[in-house]
């Protein structure tokens, strides 16, 4: 099974950044205008980075309940975001297709850079960074426990129980692929 994982890619090799390793700061242009800086926002509280594309059917998938998860706690300390790796125009159309409200950053398509320096391979990925810099949680794909850690992780931060996420009788998988 090893020279498989060697040949297509086992599940280590899906892991970008781990958790416990510092997160490379960057700056990105925001859609509709102005720049992100990861410091400026660590100095708030706890950064959710979620990085895409919107041809990607478990970004489409996923970003609904992200922006759950964006409603429950994006106004208080918690800074929740989009990294596209698409152009202005269909970034724009994804997120009013998907209902999807909070900022949302362009990595530069020509080059990837930060999504290079967090490792990416596929997406969609997300990172919970401590307000020390420090990566708690890496996920890719969809992966619902996964999902269920960030939600309780952001509630601890708030010093609330944990807001569901997942509403009764929703099919919501446990594992999807990025």
């Amino acid at each position: 099974m090893k020279w498989l994982d060697r040949l297509f890619g086992g599940p280590k090799d899906m892991a970008a950044l781990p958790g416990g390793t510092k997160a490379p700061d960057f700056s990105l242009p925001a859609l509709g205008g102005g720049k992100f800086s990861l410091q400026a926002a660590l100095q708030r509280g706890q950064v959710l980075a979620v990085f895409f594309k919107v041809s990607c059917p478990v970004c489409q998938y996923s970003f609904p309940f992200f922006e759950r998860l964006h409603k429950a706690y994006g106004d208080k300390k918690i800074t929740i975001m989009g990294i596209s790796q698409d152009n202005q125009r269909d970034t724009a159309a994804f997120l009013k297709e998907y209902g999807v409200t909070f900022r949302t950053l362009l990595d530069d398509p020509n080059g990837y850079a930060v999504s290079n320096a967090y490792g990416l391979t596929n997406v969609p990925t997300l990172f919970l960074i401590g307000q020390n810099g420090q990566i708690e949680i890496t996920s890719v794909g969809w992966v619902k426990q996964e999902v269920k850690d960030v939600n309780r992780k952001l509630a601890a931060a708030q010093q609330t129980p944990p807001l569901p996420i997942f509403q009764s009788g929703e099919d919501v998988r446990d594992f999807r692929a990025g």
